[in-house]
């Protein structure tokens, strides 16, 4: 892992699986303070015993339930009081909804979606956008799917290019401070979502969460010339090619 994270603080949200849980774990491991959020209080404890045994400090767990959102101001809160900044937001929470036709997905599957992919990055940036300005290498990542918008994904296609239009605005706005965005595609992923889209498939040619975790490791731990309000990272562009912090 990159030097350069020890002390930094980081907001992981859908942190107790999939590409949060490893994300969590591989800044912990590399010396960040985790806060980790997720509704499941035993994936956050599993969590937090694999970053101490890997030698990382202590991770502030947060149980946390994006559906209800009003959660995220008392935790900005509680974040300025005891930290005064954030260097690192790593938004990993995301529901798929099924596979459904645009004609059949009714109102409460199609509110779910957007509260959680696309509120809950309203919700995030509203909450800490202040504290990212206040850090010295604010490092805001989404993760999502570009440029997917297939038969029977439509309500899932929509929210997440609704979110990834507001991440682009609100980097836009940011620009000149040093905050920054960054979009992230990590590509076909062994995760509870591609088995939800996808049962039965071969999942052995596909990354797994930790190597995406490596990639925002990598990404965090980068200093500089911050690059643009905006980036998108695709881990089938970065793979194997981890730049120096």
């Amino acid at each position: 892992m990159p030097e350069g994270l020890a002390g930094r603080i980081a907001l992981v949200t859908g942190a107790s699986r999939g590409i949060g849980a490893a994300a969590a774990l591989a800044l912990g491991a590399a010396g960040a303070k985790v806060i980790a959020t997720a509704r499941t209080q035993g994936g956050l404890e599993e969590l937090d015993d694999g970053i101490r045994a890997a030698g990382g400090p202590e991770a502030t767990l947060a149980p946390l339930d994006l559906m209800k959102p009003d959660g995220l101001d008392q935790l900005g809160l509680e974040i300025f009081q005891r930290h005064g900044r954030l260097d690192i937001l790593v938004h990993a929470a995301g529901m798929l909804g099924g596979l459904t036709p645009v004609a059949h997905v009714s109102p409460a599957l199609w509110d779910r979606l957007v509260s959680v992919n696309l509120t809950s990055a309203y919700r995030l940036i509203r909450s800490f956008d202040p504290l990212l300005r206040a850090s010295d290498r604010g490092r805001a990542m989404f993760i999502t799917q570009t440029g997917r918008s297939e038969p029977f994904w439509g309500a899932y296609a929509a929210t997440k290019a609704g979110m990834e239009a507001l991440v682009r605005a609100w980097a836009d706005e940011v620009d000149g401070s040093p905050a920054r965005a960054i979009l992230i595609d990590p590509g076909p992923t062994r995760t509870a979502l591609r088995r939800q889209a996808f049962p039965g498939e071969d999942t052995s040619p596909l990354a797994d969460p930790t190597d995406i975790a490596v990639m925002v490791v990598d990404l965090a731990a980068r200093s500089g010339d911050p690059g643009p309000p905006t980036e998108v990272v695709r881990f089938s562009d970065w793979r194997g090619a981890p730049a120096a912090a």
